[in-house]
């Protein structure tokens, strides 16, 4: 099939269509991606949005590439969803500017597709990318970026921020920096972290890796962080990592700041071994890992 719209001819019952929704979202007024009762949701809006779309012919489970937290935003979150072919193909083509007049202003779909086969969101991603940004202004926080941009009220080091980011690198037991979740690996591949200083001052810092688990990103910005300001030095955040251990100096930062940027997907002939991998066991060498 095309982009949003289905193949021609007759659609045997009970055929259904994988379809891949990319999105973004202001995560400001959402208690985080997934449902939760008696909570606004990221997951709990677009599903919704999609059974009154399509007049409950669809009952749509989505599946995301990550999970992001209350408060955090998304620019490139991918999730998807599996449909009724006939649906597909009757309402495939409209579906996208169906859904843009039923969401809040507050998420948007931008692209709605047949996914390839094999696809899947979660398990099919390579790599997630995020961005933290901060200010160190003195006066604090632009009005118009006071919903995306954390205010730190100390000068910050960008040089021993990344120096500090460089030991960091790599696959690791990453337990030092998350919050432990039961059966949960948190062995890691950062792939990359470092920080630049835009023109208008405000620090960003991307940060990308193979997953992450629960409040990983917010646990490393906040140490780089303690760094930058001068209360560590830089060696300090890989000595965390290797301790193995949380570290009470080590503060996970506000929300607001973290946004997930991109999401990374293999060639469409890889998405089958790569959904493999990525349910494999992990473990470090000489060590022991978890399932996750």
């Amino acid at each position: 099939m095309n982009e949003l719209s289905g193949t021609a001819g007759a659609v045997p019952a009970g055929e259904r269509v994988r379809v891949r929704l990319d999105l973004a979202y202001d995560g400001r007024e959402f208690a985080g991606w997934a449902k939760q009762r008696g909570q606004r949701t990221v997951q709990g809006e677009i599903e919704e949005a999609l059974r009154v779309v399509t007049r409950g012919a669809a009952a749509p489970e989505l599946t995301v590439a990550g999970r992001t937290d209350s408060g955090v935003h998304a620019r490139g979150q991918v999730a998807h969803v599996d449909v009724p072919a006939a649906l597909w193909e009757e309402q495939g083509a409209q579906l996208l500017r169906r859904l843009a007049g039923r969401l809040p202003m507050d998420v948007r779909v931008w692209r709605v597709a047949e996914a390839a086969p094999h696809f899947d969101a979660r398990f099919s991603a390579v790599w997630r990318r995020y961005a933290y940004r901060v200010t160190d202004h003195p006066g604090g926080v632009d009005p118009l970026q006071r919903g995306h941009v954390l205010w730190h009220n100390r000068p910050l080091d960008v040089d021993a921020m990344n120096e500090a980011a460089a030991g960091l690198l790599g696959e690791h037991d990453f337990a030092a920096y998350c919050k432990k979740r039961e059966g949960a690996t948190t062995i890691r591949t950062l792939q990359q972290l470092h920080w630049v200083r835009r023109e208008d001052g405000v620090l960003e810092g991307t940060v990308r890796a193979d997953a992450f688990c629960h409040n990983m990103v917010r646990a490393l910005v906040g140490a780089l962080l303690f760094v930058g300001d001068g209360h560590r030095g830089p060696q300090w955040p890989a000595k965390v990592l290797a301790a193995g251990v949380r570290d009470s100096a080590v503060h996970v930062v506000r929300p607001h700041g973290l946004t997930l940027e991109e999401v990374g997907y293999p060639a469409d002939s890889r998405l089958a071994e790569r959904n493999r991998e990525a349910r494999n066991r992990r473990t470090l060498p000489g060590g022991s890992g978890c399932c996750g």
